[in-house]
This record gives C-alpha cells, sequence and structure tokens, in this order.
C-alpha cells in the first residue's frame, strides 16, 4: 500500500505545501500560496523595523496549498498519512484563552500588536538588552548560557515584552502566546486543551529560552522582575516540550473537511524552517547546512559526547533534539543575506520606480515593460560584471549587517556600512563588495563554532541563493575555503517536514533512516579555487577593521587596525 505525507512549509512571503511519496521522496504535487495583506505591506512600518503578519494569510494559505495538491496529485487523501508544519521563527502570535488568534477576534482585527511578530520585526531591541543585563545580575542562573550568552530582539520574550508594554488592550486579551509553527499545528489538531497541546521543542529551546537545567522555561522569579505580565504569562505557557518526531494530534473532523482528507491523518509536531531543511538535506553529524535566501539559518548537530553541556558563545542556541532527536541541534545565522542584495537592487530601482513613472515619452503600457524588464535583469548583469573584477583589485569593503547582526554575538543595533569608495568604484564593485560580505559574515560563523570545539567537517547549501546564484556559492566556497555541495530539491525544508511527518505517522522508524531514504541528492559541488583564497583572506582583514571600527565590543586583533 503506498503511503503519502504533507510537509507544509511557511517562508517569509509564502507557505508551501509538498506531497511526498514515502517510498521514494518523490514530489507528486507542489503548490505556493503568497500572502495578500503582508504583500500589500499591511501591518508594517519598515523605518521602525515593524514587521507583522494576519493569522488569516497563513489559514488561507494552509487551505489552499493543500486543497491544491490533493487535488493535483489525484491521490486517495486516504493514504495521506501525516502532515508537519515549518515556520519561520522565532514568530509569537498572541492567543485568546479559547485558542484563538487575537487578530481573529473583535476590536483586534487590525491591529499591528494582535498579528503575528515576525522573525525579522526588531521593535524589541530595548527589551532584548534589558533581558541580556538581568540574566547576568539578577541572582540565579545566567538563562542565556544556552542560547549564546546574548538574548535577541528577533526571539519570543523580547517580542512579547514589548508588546506588553506598548498596547494594555492586547496584554489584558492575550491569554497565552505561540510560536507560529505551534499555532499552525494547534489549529489543525481536534484536542484544543492549550496546556497539553504539545509545544515544539526546537521553537522553545533555541529562542524561548527553555532548558532542562531549570525546567523548562526561565523561573517566575526572573520573568517577574522583567513585567508582572511575563511572570503569569509563563503559567499560561508549557513545562515539557516535544521533537517534531511525534504526534500532536489527529486532523480535526472540521479541518479534515475543508481539506479533503481524513481524522485518521495525523499532524506532527512543529519545527522551525531551517531545522526542517537540514533534515531534508541529509544532515549527518559535524556538517553545517547553511539555509540561505533572504537571511541565513545555519545548522549544525553534534554528538552529546561532543558537546554535552558545553555552550557556545554567541549562537542561537544550542537544544537537544531540536534537529535530529538523539543529537544536540546548533543555530546560527545572518540577519541579512539575500536581503542585503534585495536591498542594492531596489536602491538601483529608484530611478525606474519614480521617474519613468513620471515620464511622458512612454506610455504606461511601455513604462511597466521596461521597469519589469530592468528589475528582471538588473542582478544578473551585476553578477556578469562582477564575475570580471579580480578579487585583487582595490575593492569597495561591506558589512553585511543592514538588518543588524544575528550571530555570531546576537546585536541588531548595529548597522552595515561600505569604505574603500572611489570615483573608480561603479555599481558592480559594490555589489561585489555586498556579495563579498555576506560571504565574510558567512566565514565568522563557521569560525565561531570551530573556535569553541565544534568540529565542520562538510558543508551543505540549500535555499534559493544556493539554488540560483554560482557566484555567490564559488565565493562562499574561496571564502570559508570549504567544498559546499547543494542540495537538489528546491524545497528542502518542505521536504525535511515531510520527513518528520513520515516518523510521526509509523512509516519510518526514526528520523535518520527517513532523511537518508527519501532526503534530497545533490547535484552540485563547489570547491575553493585555491589562487583565490589568499586574496579573500586579505579582502577578509580589510573587513575585521571595518567592523571593529563600526562594534567597538569586537577585539582588536594583531593587526593595527586603520581605516
Amino acid at each position: 500500500m503506498k503511503n503519502y505525507v504533507i510537509g507544509l512549509d511557511y517562508g517569509t512571503d509564502s507557505v508551501r505545501a509538498m506531497l511526498i511519496d514515502t517510498e521514494n521522496g518523490q514530489e507528486l504535487a507542489s503548490n505556493v500560496s503568497h500572502y495578500k495583506r503582508w504583500k500589500n505591506k499591511q501591518y508594517c512600518d519598515a523605518s521602525i523595523n515593524q514587521f507583522r503578519q494576519h493569522p488569516l494569510d497563513h489559514i488561507e494559505g494552509l487551505e489552499i496549498t493543500i486543497q491544491t495538491v490533493i487535488k493535483e496529485s489525484k491521490v486517495d487523501p486516504s493514504l495521506v498519512r501525516g502532515i508537519c508544519i515549518d515556520t519561520t521563527g522565532s514568530s509569537p502570535v498572541p492567543v485568546t484563552k479559547d485558542g484563538i488568534p487575537l487578530a481573529l477576534t473583535k476590536g483586534f482585527e487590525e491591529n499591528p500588536n494582535a498579528m503575528m511578530v515576525l522573525w525579522k520585526d526588531h521593535t524589541s531591541i530595548n527589551e532584548a538588552n534589558e533581558i541580556n543585563e538581568l540574566a547576568i545580575s539578577w541572582g540565579g542562573e545566567n538563562v542565556t548560557k544556552y542560547v549564546g550568552g546574548i538574548y535577541s530582539s528577533e526571539w519570543f520574550w523580547a517580542k512579547i515584552l514589548h508588546i506588553a508594554r506598548e498596547d494594555e488592550a492586547v496584554r489584558n486579551a492575550a491569554h497565552t502566546w505561540m510560536e507560529h509553527c505551534d499555532l499552525m499545528t494547534y489549529l489543525l489538531i481536534e484536542d484544543k486543551d492549550l496546556k497539553t497541546f504539545k509545544r515544539s521543542r526546537c521553537a522553545a529551546g533555541h529562542k524561548a529560552m527553555w532548558h532542562e537545567d531549570w525546567n523548562g522555561l526561565p523561573p517566575v522569579e526572573f520573568l517577574e522582575k522583567l513585567h508582572p505580565y511575563l511572570a503569569t504569562l509563563r503559567g499560561n505557557l508549557y513545562d515539557e516540550t516535544y521533537t517534531s518526531d511525534l504526534v500532536a494530534g489527529n486532523l480535526s473532523k472540521e479541518w479534515a473537511d475543508r481539506l479533503g482528507l481524513s481524522t485518521d491523518t495525523v499532524v506532527a509536531v512543529g519545527t522551525f524552517d531551517a531545522h526542517s531543511g537540514a533534515v531534508g538535506a541529509k544532515i549527518g553529524e559535524n556538517t553545517l547546512v547553511r539555509v540561505m535566501g533572504t537571511s541565513t539559518c545555519d545548522i549544525l548537530v553534534g554528538s552529546y559526547d561532543e558537546v554535552g553541556t558545553k555552550t557556545v558563545r554567541g549562537i542561537c542556541g544550542q537544544v537537544d533534539g531540536s534537529v535530529i532527536p538523539g543529537f544536540i541541534g546548533l543555530e546560527a545565522g545572518q540577519s541579512a543575506f539575500g536581503d542585503l542584495l534585495a536591498w542594492y537592487k531596489e536602491l538601483l530601482l529608484w530611478p525606474t520606480d519614480h521617474l519613468l513613472t513620471a515620464s511622458t515619452v512612454l506610455n504606461d503600457a511601455q513604462k511597466e515593460q521596461l521597469r519589469e524588464e530592468f528589475s528582471d535583469k538588473l542582478i544578473v548583469e551585476l553578477t556578469k560584471e562582477a564575475e570580471k573584477i579580480p578579487v585583487s583589485e582595490s575593492l569597495p569593503i561591506a558589512l553585511d549587517w543592514i538588518n543588524g547582526r544575528r550571530t555570531p554575538d546576537a546585536n541588531q543595533e548595529l548597522k552595515s556600512a561600505i569604505s574603500n569608495l572611489s570615483l573608480g568604484t561603479k555599481a558592480p564593485h559594490i555589489f561585489k563588495a555586498l556579495v563579498n560580505a555576506i560571504c565574510f559574515g558567512a566565514k565568522k560563523i563557521v569560525d565561531r563554532f570551530e573556535e569553541e570545539g565544534v568540529k565542520i567537517d562538510s558543508v551543505i547549501g540549500i535555499g534559493g541563493v544556493a539554488r540560483k546564484s554560482p557566484f555567490i556559492m564559488q565565493t562562499l566556497a574561496n571564502v570559508l575555503n570549504k567544498p559546499i555541495k547543494i542540495a537538489a530539491s528546491d524545497q528542502t525544508p518542505a521536504l525535511g517536514a515531510a520527513i518528520y511527518a513520515a516518523v510521526a505517522a509509523g512509516i519510518y522508524p526514526n528520523v535518520i533512516e527517513a532523511s537518508q531514504k527519501i532526503g534530497s541528492d545533490f547535484d552540485g559541488e563547489y570547491f575553493p579555487q585555491l589562487d583565490k583564497v589568499a586574496a579573500y583572506n586579505k579582502l577578509l582583514i580589510a573587513y575585521d577593521q571595518l567592523s571593529a571600527f563600526e562594534d567597538p565590543t569586537i577585539k582588536k586583533s594583531k593587526h593595527e587596525f586603520s581605516l
């Protein structure tokens, strides 16, 4: 008998459902739904780094995508054995005592503070700083030690604390908060008991400071010093957490009818996209999986013997079972990767968007065609010209902190910078400098892991950038001085979610076996070009100099910094 599973992958801009044959990993159908309200930039204010999403975007997308893959694949719905959901994170959502997202209740439909607070929302920088100061001064154990020793404004408690202070109405109405991956899982299952619902170990450990050393979430005494609401909230959250190879519940009758599936379909515990992407890419011990899109997440798994209770400074957490049960999952990443290049593209398109619109030379149809042509070809042409520029040439040096720094050593207050400009600097030179910057940022993450004793034997690239930009991937291989394999699947997070679903449904005994059987193959590998490695090392010294100038907390190396 055939068995099928669905991986549901929530990205920043859209959600994708993918139907997988569990026998061979074949993708039978896939469908994407873009978030309508998000596309219209509703509830967002980039000037203050506020990025919110309405739960209806996610609910509507879930229904459309799963209905479509079932219809297009023509499989027997009764043979769809499991579903697993992965999402961005930390992306918490306020929820009522009845388990309803607050934005779906009367009076909160258009309130941004009642929406999901997207991972890239940095409105809580001050709150993150306060958490970090308290963690080392409150008299108890430092609850940030398993999340790299620095709590980020991108994470659960900082975001909730910010909204609790800013919006009394939301604070009074929000009985509890759920990570996006937990909320979507909860909405699908029959059992609606919030207290017994199985929360994601991945989300709780990496973003909410959950750890067995202090019996779960941070102590009430710690949270109370931040805000009384957080102390009350802790009692409405959870004590235990669960890995994504386990069943959260069965599909409810309501959702089975809406999706055209059976209530026999199990829903696995939710997870984060980068972690499921690593599983989809067949991650193994001491393998670094770089999920490269708008931002990056860097995922490693280590044995208990290798990692144990040793804490790794400045990363995004080390959590037992967050990637593969039986191993410690370690996460790092960059707050902007593709986003840095997207910013530059938008900058260069400003004349097209503004001056072209006012032109009287062309009609409206011609203006739109020209604008689309410029947009489609800009990065392609910049890449061609940047590839021609020798690495040894005096290049501009840029920092990749356009959206702050995630790791190593989270600091969302940092800004990007460009130095070494001259009258000879052209647009392709700056583009090459930005590509170098995101690769240098990746190098700093690899260096930190290795300095802390976490071995990296191999690197795997997944995500849109890895698949679509040979120029960036070759530069990265040169900067890291390591070969990089590229996963063949375009949708490894959805594939990884499907792998978790297959284990939860009992089709495979564990995540490792399922991943090896139905995970992605590889369709390319980039090797360091030895003649360029030394040249990039010299540029990296200049990157270090600029980094230290922008962030005084960075210790100067033996090189005397001068700009």
